[in-house]
């Protein structure tokens, strides 16, 4: 995989062309992707050139609206592409009309050049960690070319399409982990912001309180580039920080049982080699965490804000949803009158308490996942399928609860399956928090 930096120097020294990498991506999509199990579910193909051609004349001009321009990339299927129908991996909208105009996270990332391909591959609704559409198929993890297996979600043919080489970079959501899910499962980075620093706007929901939306690439500074545009600020690479500045805590509760022993060896190894670069490394637990089965149990906030968003289109085609998908969303119906409210209130108290235990701290450190991707096979039982989801989300979740910035970058593995550590950093703190992992990433890839 080559990074944005890399394909933009290349842009800039007349070494490629915005149209020469569009062709190039769009051929691999045309050529490879799987019919039967889609990483896109549609291009923009001749938006994609004409706009490709477009920022290639304004380079020669001299008038580049912004270092990444001309560079492809792919957008997960519940942003607004105006144009494309937003089925957000669904069935039940896939004939809805096509959108009128682009997400505002669209229209920044065209602003600044870059190539929207076209919408990929997603979880129904983006109500899963797991990635599997029985509507679309699944498009299979490009980390084990043997056996399919899961790609992880919601935002799965993000994920698999950077992990192809089908778009350079991928725009997806995190309610719980969509896109640093994923991106640990295939061996990529992915960044869930601060829920607040990037517009929802053109976005289907899921949950209004725990949404985000944030890029998958193949580094860290891929990540923080895309990020800063869709917040609206300049494209720049983060900070690294110096080893020894640097102050980790370990997360020793909640997130921890059921590892699998390759992904807790893995951790471990990682945790060392940054104890071993001058990180000073300290164990902490935040047991209000172990609350959140229980505060779950009937769906929690995410479930309850979903039913408000999906309440008529079940009344009407209950029968189009994907059941895994549903099944969630009116678990909400079994809430007692005041639990919406009272788990709002227990959420702030959980984020105060949180915000004060981390504060010595420059992230919180713990396995994205607790495991490494299960074979679609193994997931076909219901049972299966239902413990894997929740411990898939499990971990990223935390992040999304306590209101937090977090990002997922590869472990060193030693061909393995891949394995993502989790960097969870405050409200608000995005900017420090990618200079943490970029100098993480430097010492993890040693």
């Amino acid at each position: 995989m080559v990074t944005l930096s890399e394909l933009a120097r290349k842009l800039e020294k007349g070494e490629a062309t915005s149209l020469s990498l569009v062709t190039q991506y769009l051929e691999t999509i045309e050529n490879s992707d799987d019919p039967n199990a889609p990483v896109f579910l549609a291009l923009d193909r001749d938006r994609a050139l004409a706009d490709a051609q477009r920022v290639d004349d304004l380079r020669a001009e001299g008038k580049s609206p912004s270092p990444l321009a001309g560079i492809p990339i792919s957008i997960k299927a519940l942003f607004d592409v105006e144009g494309l129908v937003t089925t957000a991996g669904s069935t039940v909208l896939k004939s809805a009309a096509p959108a009128r105009q682009d997400a505002e996270i669209v229209k920044r990332l065209r602003a600044a050049g870059l190539i929207i391909l076209g919408h990929t591959n997603m979880t129904e609704f983006a109500y899963s960690g797991l990635g599997i559409n029985p509507h679309y198929g699944t498009p299979a993890n490009p980390a084990d070319p043997t056996t399919p297996r899961i790609p992880g979600g919601s935002s799965s043919g993000a994920a698999v399409s950077v992990a192809r080489n089908m778009a350079a970079a991928a725009i997806g959501t995190d309610t719980g982990g969509s896109c640093r899910i994923p991106a640990a499962l295939c061996g990529l980075t992915g960044f869930k912001p601060t829920a607040s620093r990037v517009p929802l706007d053109g976005a289907y929901p899921l949950s209004k309180s725990l949404d985000s939306i944030g890029p998958i690439g193949a580094s860290v500074e891929c990540c923080a580039l895309l990020d800063a545009i869709m917040a609206g600020d300049h494209p720049a690479a983060p900070d690294q920080v110096k080893p020894s500045k640097l102050k980790l805590a370990v997360l020793v509760n909640y997130v921890t049982d059921d590892v699998e022993a390759a992904v807790s060896h893995a951790f471990s190894v990682a945790v060392d080699r940054l104890a071993d670069a001058g990180v000073t490394i300290e164990e902490i637990r935040l047991e209000d965490l172990d609350r959140l089965p229980e505060l779950n149990a009937r769906g929690g906030i995410v479930a309850h804000e979903a039913l408000m968003v999906h309440q008529e289109l079940l009344a009407s085609s209950a029968e189009l949803y994907d059941p895994r998908v549903s099944v969630r969303i009116e678990k909400a119906l079994q809430q007692e009158p005041g639990e919406y409210e009272r788990l709002l209130n227990i959420r702030q108290e959980m984020i105060k308490a949180a915000n004060s235990a981390t504060a010595p701290y420059d992230a919180v450190i713990f396995p994205t996942t607790p495991f490494v991707a299960p074979t679609l096979t193994e997931l076909e039982d219901e049972q299966a399928y239902g413990r894997a989801n929740l411990l898939a989300l499990r971990n990223p979740t935390v992040a999304n609860f306590l209101d937090r910035c977090a990002i997922s970058i590869p472990i060193p593995v030693g061909g393995g399956m891949p394995v993502g550590m989790n960097l969870m950093g405050s409200h608000g703190g995005d900017r420090s928090l990618l200079g943490v992992a970029h100098s993480a990433e430097a010492i993890l890839r040693g």
